[in-house]
């Protein structure tokens, strides 16, 4: 006991914020050693507690506001002090955009990489957009991991999901699971797919969640109990088949905007790939005006819906592979124009981008949730190819996330 409290007298500090990290922290210094923050903002002095002490910097945690910034707001979600799943809260929402937007901007030209100006796309709603969500549930109750913990912070509702997944929540409540994860995702027309995996043996009554809500679907360890295993998207006149199991955008007004970035981008009869394809989603609006698209995608789920979804759409240009992008790519014998890459959060590997070099298009679109391997990606790339125009899209209202696009094109 004595030596908890000899670190907490050592270790407590009084530090300036000076700016926001990346990710949404506040940074100030302590005789000259970089301090990490969460929820502090730039120009306030707080007093903070150290909770790791690096080589070469501290991460904090916020114990007190000695002066206030005039930009801090009071979070609309209650949980926001203890959940960690959105980081900008603190902040209104166009001072939430804004702090993006330079953050992209400074990215960009720290890096040498583009100059021009970051064409910023806001989103229609900051509040009840996410079509997805993914609970926790632990000894009976039900809500979300605290930032970089197994810690449950129970909810009653998310404030940044939509409407119709938070009304599900109170009600799978009811069913009283004890130890399950549980995944809701919802649609344009509101209707919900509930997917729950648990160890324990389950078995519920359904009856409550059917009558107060538009299920269309209920699967229980990857076995549907009820009704379907997918859900029917519509963005922009295309509909969407869209399996459990299948990536999607979790924003649907942004989504929309991502698709007109990539029609408008996609030259007449041109020949096009489309890597990390989903369920077609980016190969059936680029169809619109190519030739040809190939669509490449690991998941098999995703392949069988992208292959549908061209049917359901009356698209008869389409070809859809499903495959590892560095094995498939080499395989496609047409001469490919341009490229579509929508890849994880990891970007891409090696292989592909040495294959994607190999095959030289004249375009590239790159689509991006992590700013940072996107960065590490377009420097290999900056030999070849000259970056036209920068998006960054507010997929992820009041998180740190920025999507961006960037359209590229061969020297």
């Amino acid at each position: 006991l004595y030596y908890v409290i000899i670190f907490e007298e050592v270790f407590n500090m009084t530090v300036k914020i000076e700016r926001l990290d990346d990710f949404g922290r506040g940074i100030g210094y302590v005789d000259g050693k970089i301090v990490f923050i969460e929820n502090a903002l730039p120009g306030e002095l707080v007093e903070c507690k150290i909770i790791n002490d690096k080589k070469n910097y501290y991460e904090a945690k916020l114990v007190n506001i000695i002066n206030k910034s005039p930009r801090r707001i009071i979070p609309k979600c209650k949980y926001f002090d203890i959940c960690g799943g959105c980081q900008l809260q603190h902040l209104n929402y166009d001072d939430s955009t804004l702090y993006k937007r330079e953050k992209i901007n400074d990215l960009f030209k720290r890096n040498e990489l583009f100059d021009g100006a970051i064409k910023f796309i806001k989103n229609e709603n900051d509040f009840y957009y996410r079509n997805k969500i993914e609970l926790k549930v632990i000894n009976g109750q039900m809500g979300f991991y605290q930032s970089k913990s197994h810690d449950l912070v129970e909810i009653d509702e998310c404030l940044i999901t939509k409407s119709c997944i938070n009304n599900v929540i109170n009600d799978l409540k009811k069913l009283n699971l004890v130890n399950a994860s549980i995944t809701i995702r919802s649609n344009f027309n509101d209707e919900i797919l509930i997917m729950i995996n648990s160890d324990d043996s389950i078995d519920i009554d359904y009856t409550n969640l059917i009558g107060n809500n538009k299920i269309a679907g209920i699967m229980i360890n990857g076995k549907t109990v009820y009704n379907d295993s997918f859900l029917i998207e519509n963005i922009n006149d295309l509909y969407f088949k869209v399996s459990y199991n299948s990536f999607f955008q979790v924003n649907h007004y942004i989504c929309s905007k991502l698709f007109e970035i990539i029609a408008d981008n996609i030259d007449k009869n041109s020949i096009v790939a489309d890597l990390y394809c989903g369920v077609g989603t980016l190969s059936l609006v680029a169809s619109k005006k190519a030739l040809k698209v190939y669509g490449v995608e690991i998941v098999e789920n995703a392949i069988l819906n992208a292959i549908e979804n061209a049917k359901i759409n009356k698209v008869n240009n389409t070809y859809f592979m499903v495959g590892n992008v560095n094995k498939i790519l080499p395989e496609i014998k047409d001469n490919i124009d341009t490229i579509i890459i929508d890849p994880p959060r990891s970007g891409l590997d090696k292989k592909t981008r040495d294959t994607i070099l190999k095959m030289s298009p004249n375009k590239i679109i790159y689509t991006s949730c992590n700013p940072q391997t996107l960065l590490r990606d377009l420097k290999i790339l900056k030999d070849f190819y000259e970056i036209k125009e920068v998006y960054a899209l507010d997929m992820f209202s009041y998180t740190y996330h920025v999507e961006c696009v960037c359209i590229i094109e061969k020297k």
